[in-house]
């Protein structure tokens, strides 16, 4: 997809291992398509809603025909309506002035205690930042996902005060979900949206896919999150006896708000709903957004794709509410990340410094640590046999009596869970005593519980082959699972967290920032099948993604005039390139590396830095208008977006010049330069000067290299010069360009590719 598409860049991202089966209706003649027609005209929604079947009427000559098509008006945030139509209807529309473009419904999917100790966001002073933000109370976050299991305690209201006055959204009752039961001075809004998902596929047959038809949350995945962000503190919260600890959310005060457009096991989500549910949440007067979700990416930049999350998203940007969105769960491959769009800030996921090792004891009195979650009773000397297939999804073929009373070993190059579930299930049903599964490295918790089932490396399970082999009769020992935490326990980015460059817009680095993502624990749906009292240890971005939009519900009490860009750059500029204890944060994947740009962006989120950055890089609509015209969209286009008349200048604008808190250069030649401007939002007399830390064989030179700002100068801009020594083509390098006070270190990622060949072709 080429940098014209931009306008509307990709989404949300995360991953459910479940698959669910649909009745289908006849969807041959006319699909699900949004009409996006920028800014609204109108301040009175009911006008806007008019307009939209004035237009429809005009094309399909009937107001029944009108009311059989159309599936939503979106007429608060921005204007547009989802309705059912022909190819040639569509096409008729989008020939239309007043159209800025008529998008295919997309399906999307879901991404899916010590946290906080973890990241330094403890309640223990009085200067910390959970004290400082009054734990979020005055803040209000829409969470758009499966919906809320709305009796969990962590949605307990006991000492809130009133819903603050300006809320205007309500609590929709439906199935099992009585409104004004239910939802409280905490759980302020619920509302689901159905619709689109139905118009796509047809009706949902719940025999075969139970779901509640309202803001009920059967999946489990929308508790989880929203209590990630928000819940309440509850103490002595364990999963089985581990982990345990008081569980809370981010921002144990902030106000919920639950959209539910996520619907099934398998956690679809229509776009159409995803962007009536934005369209709402802007309404009702929420202050933040978080949205564990996304779409599949395309890998190449010419794959034209028009986002409808990014479109919701840039009018809540516009209004001033920051949107949090996942980075995706397809890695470790490059070019996999999702939410690219430069006005979103998208989360990778990290390992914590927590794990459950459990001891497996061989015959030879050498023990080998896996991970599981296996609560015992430890499971004494017992055979241990390779069968003849030893594939962990393939365990079934074997004889039963291969593997009746024995431990079975067993390989798989899935990172994902249902190649242990296979193994599990086929081992249990044989009358095996336990399974290890030997896999690429993954962190993904075998759900076992009273079964053994422990995960190891192919390196320990070759190691454990070995041993059968040479053993006239191998036998091995399986202990129940313990709680490790801190030393000698790394972080990494998880194996299936997104990674980068950006393949819609190569210039704007993603993911922006990584956090916590693997085994969270959290509420979940009393249906969620690995729920223990209410409560599930999860992994995703989908799991890393309220744990920064709880900071940003912070960030936003604390500095509630900071834009969603300064909140943004807050959060890049301070994060760690180590993890809390200084040791280095690695790279999950085919092959263990150091973290880069392209795995984690910033970095990984430091919550009390964010809260006093001392510079930021900040942005209004005007500079993402200054993107799109980079980006080739015409000035008609962007008045539509904007609702008002826009001429782009000329020359056009590089988008290198984005006043993004990092600097990605994919195509330098000889050299560029480039320019960014800094806002003080620290001390008035500052003084700042710049460290570089130059990608290797490349040259970055700065002017002027000190910043002196006071009380009447508070913003400044400076130049950069990057120039290339490399002689051929090269892949990324890394560096930092770093601001600093001494006490304030304003730190950017700088990644440049050296591409010589094109000008090779230019030249000749």
């Amino acid at each position: 997809m080429g940098q014209t598409t931009i306008l509307v860049a990709i989404i949300l991202t995360l991953v459910m291992n479940a698959q669910s089966t649909f009745v289908v209706g006849d969807a041959a003649e006319r699909k699900v398509y949004v009409v996006y027609l920028g800014e609204k005209e109108h301040d009175d929604p009911a006008s806007v809603t008019e307009s939209h079947h004035q237009m429809l009427w005009s094309l399909l000559g009937s107001k029944e025909s009108v009311h059989d098509s159309i599936v939503y008006s979106y007429r608060h945030g921005f204007s547009g309506f989802a309705a059912k139509l022909t190819e040639s209807q569509a096409q008729q529309l989008s020939e239309l002035p007043e159209v800025v473009h008529v998008i295919p419904n997309t399906l999307y999917e879901l991404t899916t205690t010590r946290t906080w100790d973890y990241l330094g966001l403890s309640p223990g002073t009085s200067k910390s930042l959970l004290h400082k933000a009054d734990m979020g109370r005055k803040i209000i976050v829409g969470v758009i996902d499966t919906g809320v299991w709305p009796e969990s305690e962590m949605y307990n209201d006991k000492g809130y005060g009133p819903i603050p006055s300006r809320w205007k959204g309500s609590c929709e009752s439906g199935e099992l979900f009585n409104g004004s039961i239910h939802c409280n001075r905490k759980l302020i809004g619920a509302k689901y949206f159905v619709d689109g998902l139905v118009a796509e596929i047809g009706d949902i047959d719940r025999t075969q896919n139970p779901e509640y038809a309202s803001p009920r949350d059967f999946n489990g995945h929308g508790t989880h999150v929203s209590s990630t962000i928000g819940g309440s503190f509850l103490p002595d919260v364990s999963y089985l006896g581990l982990g345990r600890g008081t569980e809370r959310g981010g921002a144990p005060g902030v106000r919920l708000a639950i959209y539910k457009a996520c619907w099934l096991q398998s956690g679809s989500c229509s776009g159409a709903d995803v962007l009536k549910a934005i369209d709402e949440a802007i309404h009702d007067g929420v202050d933040v957004l978080s949205l564990s979700l996304g779409s599949k990416v395309p890998l190449y930049s010419e794959t034209d794709v028009r986002e409808l999350t990014s479109v919701g998203a840039f009018h809540a940007v516009a209004k001033g509410i920051p949107v949090v969105a996942a980075a995706g769960n397809d890695g470790p491959s490059a070019q996999t990340i999702a939410n690219v769009a430069p006005w979103i800030l998208t989360v990778a996921a990290t390992t914590l410094d927590r794990s459950f090792p459990t001891a497996i004891t061989l015959g030879n009195n050498i023990t080998i640590l896996g991970q599981a979650i296996f609560v015992g009773p430890e499971l004494g000397f017992s055979e241990l046999v390779y069968p003849q297939s030893g594939d962990c999804q393939k365990l079934s073929t074997n004889p039963n009596n291969t593997m009746e009373g024995k431990v079975v070993l067993c390989f798989t190059r899935e990172t994902s869970v249902t190649p242990a579930v296979d193994a599990i299930v086929a081992v249990r049903n044989a009358g095996g005593l336990g399974v290890i599964i030997a896999r690429n490295p993954t962190h993904l918790l075998i759900p076992s519980r009273n079964f053994p089932s422990v995960a190891v490396d192919f390196e320990l399970g070759t190691d454990i082959l070995f041993y059968i082999r040479s053993t006239r009769s191998p036998i091995v020992k399986i202990g129940a699972s313990r709680t490790l935490v801190a030393r000698p326990v790394a972080t990494k980015v998880a194996t299936f967290s997104s990674r980068g460059p950006n393949s819609i817009s190569p210039a704007i680095l993603k993911p922006d920032i990584a956090a916590p993502g693997v085994n969270i624990l959290a509420a979940t749906s009393l249906n969620d099948s690995f729920s223990v009292n209410g409560f599930s240890m999860k992994s995703g971005t989908s799991m890393a993604t309220p744990i920064v939009s709880g900071i940003v519900v912070l960030l936003k009490s604390l500095h509630p005039h900071w834009s969603p860009s300064a909140i943004k750059s807050a959060i890049v500029t301070t994060a760690w390139k180590t993890d809390p204890s200084g040791e280095p944060i690695f790279a999950d994947g085919s092959s263990r590396k150091l973290a880069d740009p392209f795995d984690y962006g910033g970095g990984l989120v430091n919550p009390e830095k964010a809260a006093k950055p001392g510079l930021v890089y900040d942005m209004a609509t005007h500079d993402y208008v200054l993107y799109l015209c980079a980006a080739d969209y015409s000035d008609m286009s962007i008045s539509r977006v904007l609702g008002k008349a826009t001429v782009c200048p000329n020359p056009k604008p590089s988008v290198l010049d984005l006043n993004l808190p990092s600097i990605t250069i994919p195509n330098l030649r000889d050299e560029v330069t480039l320019t960014r401007t800094v806002t003080n939002v620290g001390p008035l007399n500052s003084v700042y000067k710049v460290m570089i830390d130059p990608p290797m064989g490349v040259n970055v030179t700065v002017r002027p290299m000190t910043l002196v700002f006071n009380s009447t100068v508070t913003k400044l801009s400076f130049t950069v010069r990057v120039t290339t020594t490399h002689r051929v083509n090269t892949g990324y390098f890394f560096g930092t360009l770093t601001w600093s006070d001494t006490v304030h270190n304003v730190a950017i990622p700088v990644s440049v590719r050296t591409q010589i060949l094109q000008r090779y072709y230019d030249e000749n």
